[in-house]
């Protein structure tokens, strides 16, 4: 309880000047502490209501969102509110993101295999036109039972875009030529584009190499045992167990992985904001993208 407070609940029983003199602050505080009441009420039920709608769209994004992504679901739907307030709001009602930790990538050996298919990315996970360069990975699923599934996926270094992926409970090479033909079905063709992966034995194999020529993909490899050189790939792998699971160490069966991980992967595509595309989608900035050039 705060002085004012306590002048205010008090001052019937002995007199305003007696209680501020004994706590020795001025009456003028406490006049202006209590002409101010009805402001802090209301900013007390804007906070309240703010609150409410915070935790609306925490819940829309299963639990993920921190204070940027919903600042900018709020401002959408027609709320004026800065970040520094919905970070307050989430501390004070205990609401938080799923947050990543990230470690410093280790330096990597020496790679004597590295002439025979270099790496064309060099770190740069970026482009400037859709299907033109990929990254790729495989990323085990854990399930309850101590088995595993596994995850290939295909990203679009222009969009984010996950635009291939297969899930099978194997690491056979099988699993990431799927995913690879997967996005040339969904893309129409990815004939020309870079496809960057690091050194697993998959992606060095003679059938992954068959399927990029036949495809008319060229492969792009990380150096051997560095992280850092297929960052991209890895960061979403690390997000989409970190938001899927929340914290759970395993799915509960594989029919649960199957269907939480095709879920999530949807709405990764189509509704997730991407702070690196200006907190919109994959899609609707490849939409966006699209939309310009035809104007232009």
């Amino acid at each position: 309880m705060s002085r004012f407070q306590f002048v205010h609940e008090h001052r019937t029983r002995w007199s305003v000047k007696r209680l501020c003199a004994a706590l020795e602050f001025s009456r003028q505080g406490y006049y202006q502490w209590r002409d101010r009441a009805p402001a802090r009420a209301a900013k007390t039920a804007s906070d309240a209501a703010a609150t409410v709608r915070i935790k609306a769209f925490h819940a829309r994004s299963k639990g993920t969102y921190g204070s940027p992504r919903i600042t900018v679901d709020l401002r959408e739907a027609g709320e004026k509110i800065n970040r520094k307030r919905v970070a307050r709001l989430m501390r004070l009602a205990g609401i938080e993101g799923v947050r990543l930790r990230r470690k410093r990538p280790a330096p990597p050996p020496k790679d004597d295999d590295a002439a025979a298919v270099p790496d064309h990315i060099k770190r740069e996970f970026t482009a400037e036109e859709p299907n033109t360069r990929y990254v790729g990975d495989i990323t085990y699923l854990p399930i309850g039972d101590g088995s595993f599934l596994y995850l290939a996926t295909v990203i679009d270094l222009f969009s984010r875009r996950l635009v291939g992926w297969a899930i099978a409970d194997h690491m056979r090479t099988d699993l990431v030529e799927t995913a690879l033909r997967r996005a040339h079905v969904i893309r129409g063709s990815i004939k020309g584009a870079l496809m960057h992966t690091d050194r697993g034995s998959q992606y060095v194999s003679v059938q992954f190499a068959k399927c990029c020529n036949e495809l008319g993909v060229l492969q792009s490899r990380a150096r051997v045992g560095s992280s850092a050189d297929n960052a991209l790939a890895e960061s979403f792998n690390a997000s989409l167990k970190r938001e899927v699971l929340q914290g759970r160490p395993t799915f509960t069966n594989a029919l649960e992985a199957r269907f939480q991980v095709e879920a999530w992967i949807t709405d990764y595509n189509t509704i997730r904001r991407h702070s690196s595309l200006g907190q919109i989608s994959p899609i609707d900035y490849e939409q966006r993208h699209a939309s310009l050039a035809l104007a232009a």
